[in-house]
């Protein structure tokens, strides 16, 4: 049965920590302004996707909205230096190619939705959000050790 003491920012199941916050609250900055913007866009984005009403003002505002946070986000993970701190590219890892790719999909998700080219726009749209949201989202939960890991399921 989990176990979440008052005052705890963790859950215990039996002998393993899962879900725990501490990892995040003493990350740098650069990870925590990233995961600020990270998880509303991932919340906006499901809500565009697959509940509003596609061309509405409701959508078209929070559409708007969630390509800032991607920019943001995106931005932001130019400063998160965690996988590869000792690379000769400035702390970069290979990972931050796709940082550049929704800067870039950002562009020409809202050209195209601005000329009324819809398909496209939803080409890209779903691009950012399975690729950076979801997979690389899925891939920091369950696949690489790091910050995202040990959140879910402990250091």
């Amino acid at each position: 049965m989990p176990v979440a003491e008052p005052g705890c920012r963790s859950v215990r199941i039996g002998d393993q920590t899962w879900m725990t916050l501490e990892p995040l609250i003493h990350a740098p900055i650069a990870v925590r302004l990233h995961v600020a913007t990270v998880l509303p866009a991932f919340a906006i984005g499901t809500w565009l996707i697959f509940f509003s009403r596609k061309g509405s003002s409701h959508h078209k505002l929070l559409g708007r909205v969630f390509l800032g946070l991607m920019i943001a986000t995106s931005l932001i993970a130019f400063f998160v230096h965690q996988r590869r701190p000792d690379s000769p590219l400035f702390g970069l890892s290979p990972v931050h190619l796709l940082a550049a790719f929704v800067l870039f999909a950002s562009w020409r998700a809202y050209s195209s939705a601005k000329n009324g080219d819809i398909a496209t726009h939803r080409f890209w749209m779903v691009g950012i959000y399975t690729g950076s949201l979801v997979i690389n989202g899925a891939m920091n939960v369950f696949v690489v050790d790091g910050i995202t890991r040990n959140v879910f399921f402990g250091p």
